[in-house]
């Protein structure tokens, strides 16, 4: 198939705004406001995160602002290289092609902001997108689903030429304005705090991917959202030929989110090579469905030596594959936990002395810990507040720090003890702080 310019122009006017406005969806004004900071001369920002993430919407997003801030209609192109009409097309040549027929038939005067979306399907692109950064006329947007597109492949061909974006499924606030809820101040937290601690519920159970959130069908959308991503991000883009494996492999973590993993307990249970587990555990974090945490040491040998927990990219993700969100709340809290943390964009481990006292979660600042997390989804048992209570102790006098939160279902209160301040935080809380 060998595209005119004139037919490739015409499949580009259904996904632009040149004739028509496009659909925007709910804006996330924080990714939104990024996104405008990180746009310099002669840089491409590429924005990663999860297929179904809203990395596509948010582009809309940002070509809508653009226009109503006075940017021609025609000084915007996007482009979506999932287009079906556009296999068999995925080569560079056929870039510079598409390029040319845009400027040759829409003519935009002036600076032209492109937007290249799931630009991981064409082999080569890196080199187009070489060529219009060294122009320095032109705003480039890239999205991908594969974190490895960026850092390996950016990294080599773009260095000092590119800045980075993750999108991930919607924050519990974010979640809060789909459902309506709109917190400008303390007084509309407090007001609608029966409300709030009924959908962090709801948060826990079907995740932050929008559609889902949005949608009423919503384990079928999560199901087939799982589908995709090992499908198109995994099988096809690693040549995959024992699927079966992968899906064990995925199921696995899935079923044991938040615990501690390692790659030789693994390939006995699924009988498979620990080498096979790492090449695949690699890829399903490639494709941002599962996270591994390490524990800290001032050590990075130490830090690679040992177990790792695994999280996954949504909780609602995790339950639809495992079935088993009512036995298993404290770890998808925990998981839900870890996302904020991620969303944040702090740097976060594990924590485990010698005795075998265990912390869920530091926060790393400047190379020094700056914070200590238990997360128990009930402390109201005394044999469960003790064990809590002492493991953050141990971490406390560690890192010579003087408070620690324990992050529970609903529990709030404070106590010292051992000279020690002690926060119980019910999650609703934690995760709008």
């Amino acid at each position: 198939m060998n595209l005119t310019p004139e037919q490739i122009i015409e499949i580009l006017i259904e996904s632009n705004f040149w004739r028509q406005d496009q659909n925007v969806g709910i804006e996330r004004t924080n990714y939104l406001n990024r996104l405008s900071d990180l746009a310099r001369e002669g840089m491409a920002v590429t924005i990663v995160g999860p297929r179904r993430s809203g990395k596509s919407t948010i582009m809309y997003q940002l070509i809508k602002r653009l226009i109503d801030g006075g940017v021609p209609r025609e000084n915007t192109l996007h482009v979506n290289f999932e287009d079906p009409r556009f296999y068999g097309e995925l080569n560079p040549q056929f870039m510079s092609k598409l390029f040319d027929a845009y400027m040759m038939i829409l003519r935009p005067k002036g600076k032209v902001y492109i937007f290249l979306d799931e630009v991981q399907n064409v082999a080569g692109w890196e080199r187009f997108v070489r060529f219009l950064v060294d122009q320095q006329r032109h705003a480039i947007y890239i999205t991908g689903s594969s974190s490895s597109l960026l850092s390996k492949e950016l990294g080599t061909l773009l260095t000092g030429r590119h800045l980075d974006l993750t999108i991930y499924p919607l924050s519990f606030s974010e979640f809060l304005f789909f459902k309506g809820i709109k917190l400008d101040n303390q007084l509309d937290l407090l007001s609608q705090k029966t409300k709030i601690r009924r959908l962090v519920g709801e948060y826990m159970r079907w995740g932050g991917f929008p559609a889902a959130v949005l949608g009423k069908n919503k384990q079928e959308i999560l199901l087939n959202y799982m589908g995709d991503i090992l499908s198109r991000d995994i099988v096809e883009r690693y040549n995959i030929k024992k699927v079966n494996n992968l899906k064990t492999l995925s199921k696995y973590y899935m079923t044991n989110c938040a615990s501690l993993i390692s790659f030789n307990s693994i390939k006995g249970f699924i009988n498979m090579p620990v080498d096979t587990v790492e090449r695949y555990s690699e890829y399903l974090n490639n494709a941002f469905l599962f996270f591994y945490l390490k524990k800290f040491s001032y050590s990075l040998k130490e830090q690679e030596k040992n177990l790792r927990k695994v999280f996954c990219i949504d909780s609602g993700l995790r339950n639809a594959i495992s079935m088993g969100f009512s036995e298993d709340r404290g770890k998808v809290l925990e998981n839900i936990v870890f996302l904020n943390f991620l969303q944040k964009g702090n740097e976060v481990y594990y924590w485990k002395d010698k005795q075998g006292y265990e912390v869920d979660f530091i926060i790393v600042e400047g190379g020094k810990v700056t914070g200590v997390y238990q997360v128990s989804y009930s402390v109201r048992e005394a044999r469960t507040k003790t064990r809590e209570t002492n493991a953050l102790i141990r971490a406390l006098i560690c890192f010579d720090l003087k408070e620690g939160t324990i992050i529970t279902e609903n529990q709030e209160m404070e106590e010292t003890l051992k000279g020690f301040r002690i926060r119980y935080m019910p999650v609703w809380k934690f995760l709008l702080s």
